[in-house]
Formats: structure tokens, sequence, C-alpha cells
């Protein structure tokens, strides 16, 4: 019988350093790298159940779970940091989420797969869609940041409901998405996309449903470690919250779906490797920062789209350079070591902001 290593199994050791990090003196900086390292391999646990669940119940319900589901550990995340009042973390990793799929996550697919396989090509319509919605749900991010610099001080208080009543219409369209996914025998949505193409079920739903319980609990804890860190961290290594939460809080939260739109390219499989990473960009502008924001004032904290000016600008920047990658259906290296060079004189500009 031969035995498939993964190298997840060796990514959750983190989890008990994590755990004892502070009991045997190692200090704040490493209860810090071990949570986030230990959440790299339950993120992927999560994704691997929810596809193995999405095989057994068909594509249409896999595809609900795929848009719920699909980033749960970045929600998970940002949650615990809305309960301890790290607010300007949450709002980071908004941005940063973003970001990373556009420009890290797409940059690397494309420039590994030309590399292998030359110019590669993917769906010229879908993709072409799909952008157009990516710039609508930036703009949507983007319009209640802009209404907070317009309004005079004595209004300010005003951009949270402004903001509650956009999260609304968010969720209200992400959901009509869903059911069009449904509906429509024409769409490949990729807020919806099906895993079950990818390989036949090798789990029974009750393990999924096991590995996805254990998974979600065990990154509730990681997080609660990490997000405890988090000031120890900004005062030592000399990084700012917003950093931790544009940089490093995306990079971990959806290092093994990035993982799998970079394998999917290499295999000359383009148009699956731009779904992912345009549709979990989409999954965090219409799904995850909304209900973030309605999370937040039921917990009494107050948390609005109030993105800082430089993000507005790293936002549209990201959609536009998107749209002109799209416009041709084909990909070559030279675009990708682009797109992540945009990326690169973004971080160093978000690390000293």
């Amino acid at each position: 019988m031969k035995i498939k290593l993964d190298f997840r199994y060796l990514l959750l050791l983190a989890i008990p350093v994590a755990f004892l990090a502070n009991r045997v003196g190692l200090g704040e900086i490493a209860q810090f790298i071990a949570a986030a390292i230990g959440i790299i391999p339950l993120a992927g646990f999560i994704g691997e159940a929810t596809e193995e669940l999405a095989v057994h119940t068909g594509p249409r319900i896999g595809g609900l779970l795929n848009a719920t589901l699909g980033n749960a550990a970045e929600l998970i995340i940002t949650i615990v940091a809305i309960r301890e009042g790290v607010l300007d973390l949450v709002i980071a990793s908004i941005t940063g989420s973003i970001l990373g799929n556009l420009l890290l996550v797409l940059g690397f697919s494309i420039l590994l797969g030309g590399l292998r396989n030359g110019t590669q090509h993917f769906s010229r319509p879908q993709a072409a869609i799909n952008a157009t919605m990516m710039i609508l749900a930036v703009v949507a991010l983007m319009i209640p940041a802009i209404f907070g610099e317009v309004i005079d001080i004595q209004h300010h208080a005003e951009l949270q409901p402004f903001s509650l009543v956009v999260a609304i219409i968010m969720i209200i369209i992400y959901g009509l998405s869903i059911y069009y996914s449904f509906t429509s025998t024409e769409s490949e949505d990729p807020l919806t996309r099906p895993a079950a193409h990818l390989h036949e079920a090798s789990w029974s739903v009750r393990k999924a449903v096991t590995v996805l319980t254990i998974a979600t609990v065990a990154i509730v804890f990681m997080s609660e470690l990490l997000v405890a860190s988090v000031e120890h961290v900004v005062a030592q290594l000399g990084w700012s919250e917003f950093f931790v939460g544009i940089i490093i809080v995306p990079l971990v939260g959806n290092a093994a779906e990035h993982l799998v739109a970079v394998q999917v390219a290499l295999k000359n499989q383009m148009t699956l490797s731009v779904e992912i990473a345009l549709g979990s960009s989409l999954q965090v502008a219409l799904f995850v920062a909304p209900v973030l924001v309605i999370v937040a004032a039921l917990m009494g904290r107050e948390l609005s789209f109030a993105f800082n000016v430089f993000e507005l600008v790293a936002l549209a920047s990201a959609g536009l350079v998107a749209v002109f990658v799209f416009r041709d259906g084909e990909t070559n290296w030279l675009e990708g070591a682009q797109l992540l060079a945009l990326y690169l004189i973004l971080g160093v500009a978000f690390f000293f902001v």
C-alpha cells in the first residue's frame, strides 16, 4: 500500500507549540508564528472537507457549501478580532484578501503556469463577467469610505449605519447570484463553483462533517491565540495592526486555497485557476466583509467600511489591472510577473503606512 505524504500533518505540529509557547517561555512572537502556521493546514482541511461534502450533496448544494465556507478560516479570525476590539486588523484583512487573490494568487498562477505551459487560455466571456462583478463589488466597498471622507465631522456617526445598509444590499446581491447559479443552466458562477468535477468522493459524509467540525473548532482556538499576540508582535517587531491585517491574515487564512489555484495553473487548467482566485475575492467582497460589519454591530462594535485613501487606490488599481489581464482570454508568464510586482510594491507601501 502506497502512503501519500501530506505536508499539512507536519504543519499541525505548530498547534501544540502555539498553546505551549507562553507557558515554556518562548514568548508572544513564537505564539503568533505558531498559531499562524497552525491555521494553514486547518484551513486546508476545511476546504477539503467542503469539497468532499460537495461531491456527496451534488453540484448545487455543494456550490452553496463552497459559497459559505470558502473563506471560513479568515472569517473566524476576523470575528475573533472584532470581539477583541482589534478593528484595524479586520478592515485591513478585507482589502488584503481582495488584493491577495487578484494580484498575488493570480500572479503566481499566471507566472508559474506560463513558465511551464507557455501562453495559457481561459474562458474569456466568463472571466469578463466575473471581472465586471469584481469591480462592482470593489466599488460597493469603496462608496462608504468615500462617503466617510465627504461628510463633515458632525455627521461622521452616520458612516456605520450607512455601511450596514451597504452590507445588507451586498449580501442580497450575493444571495441572488447564488440563486441565479442554481436556476441558470448556463451559469458558471465562481461564487458557487462546484468541487465535484475535481475528484470523486474519497471520504464518507460522516468523516467530512467530523473533519469540518474539528478543524473549525481548532481554528477558533488558534485565532484566539493569534489575535491575543498581535499587540505584542506590533510592539516588538514594529509592525502595525494594519500590516498584519492586510498581509499576514489573508495569507494565513487563504494559503490552502492559494496553493490549489497555483497547482491547477501548473496543470494548464487556467480557467479553474482564475475561477478560484476570482471566486475567493468575490466571496470576501460580497459575503465576508458584509457579514463582519453586521456581526460587529451585533457585538456592539463600531465597524464600517472606513478604508483609508491608500487602500482605496490599491483596490481600484487591482480591479483595473485584473480587467486588462482578462480582456483577451489568454495569459503569459510576464503578466503574472507584473501582477506580483504590483503586489510587492503595495506590500512595501503598506509596511510603512
